[in-house]
């Protein structure tokens, strides 16, 4: 059962996070990304390419390329990350994994998940990556 969104969209916001705090004009490679968050490498390059396919992120192949954001960090949501990784099915499938879940035919939870979805993606429509700067800050300290 997935909740909200999957494994890739949290990794892909926690880099998009990561690039925003960055000095501009910098390109930050897979390795050096995956090495900050604590993930594996191979994982990281595969999300930022998916990224860079959205517009989200900018990259430059090359021994000295890497990746920086290509969007400005305020217009930058939490959903346009997730829903360029997870695709819309993240908000709409069903929390207990029932195949064709609707109001018509809705599972035992079904209107109640129905409320809860609908604050989370309002939260995640609401807060920019340039809301979260200082708490990024913040949490990335922690890591090292």
């Amino acid at each position: 059962m997935r909740i909200i969104f999957s494994k890739q969209a949290e990794l892909g916001i926690k880099a998009v996070l990561y690039l925003a705090v960055q000095p501009k004009g910098y390109l930050y490679n897979a390795a050096e990304i995956s090495k900050e968050l604590k993930v594996p490498k191979e994982f990281v390059a595969k999300i930022l390419q998916r990224l860079t396919h959205s517009g989200i992120v900018s990259s430059k192949k090359g021994k000295t390329g890497g990746f920086s954001l290509k969007m400005n960090p305020k217009e930058i949501k939490l959903i346009d990350i997730i829903r360029s990784i997870d695709g819309e099915e993240a908000f709409e499938e069903c929390v207990l994994g029932f195949e064709s879940c609707s109001d018509e035919h809705p599972c035992p939870i079904h209107y109640r998940w129905a409320e809860i979805r609908q604050n989370i993606i309002d939260m995640f429509s609401e807060k920019s990556v340039a809301d979260l700067r200082e708490a990024t800050i913040k949490k990335l300290k922690t890591l090292r």
